[in-house]
């Protein structure tokens, strides 16, 4: 699973290096995304990247992944984290059962899980490609 932060670098500041790692993704591994992923990314774009809008859908279109719901009703005990709206991106890769977490998001990083691992791109991309 790749978080919001992620994708909106993609879009948005697009590198070589980024696009090695989604296409590693691809390729390697079963890319997984939930319905409050695209909507914060949607949301996202359209406030800071309006130009950019039609680009999510795009992407969006082009990728292969699977799609997952995030529940309106989540369990708010499982875990601490400082940005509660950080809380149903990990809460649903729990549920879900994701293998990887890949975010720029530091709060994350404060959250001892034994899964999924939670691990920045440049993190990735040394440990797994």
């Amino acid at each position: 699973m790749v978080d919001t932060n992620v994708l909106v670098s993609l879009l948005v500041f697009s590198s070589k290096k980024m696009n090695q790692m989604m296409e590693y993704i691809f390729v390697e591994h079963q890319l997984v995304l939930y319905s409050y992923i695209v909507e914060e990314l949607k949301e996202v774009i359209k406030r800071k990247f309006p130009n950019k809008l039609d680009v999510v859908d795009h992407l969006l279109a082009k990728m292969d992944y699977e799609y997952v719901y995030t529940p309106d009703k989540i369990e708010e005990t499982l875990f601490e984290i400082r940005d509660g709206k950080d809380y149903p991106v990990l809460y649903t890769a729990i549920l879900e059962d994701v293998d990887i977490l890949v975010t720029g998001d530091r709060d994350f990083m404060e959250i001892e899980i034994a899964r999924p691992e939670i691990l920045t791109p440049a993190e990735f991309t040394k440990k797994y490609k």
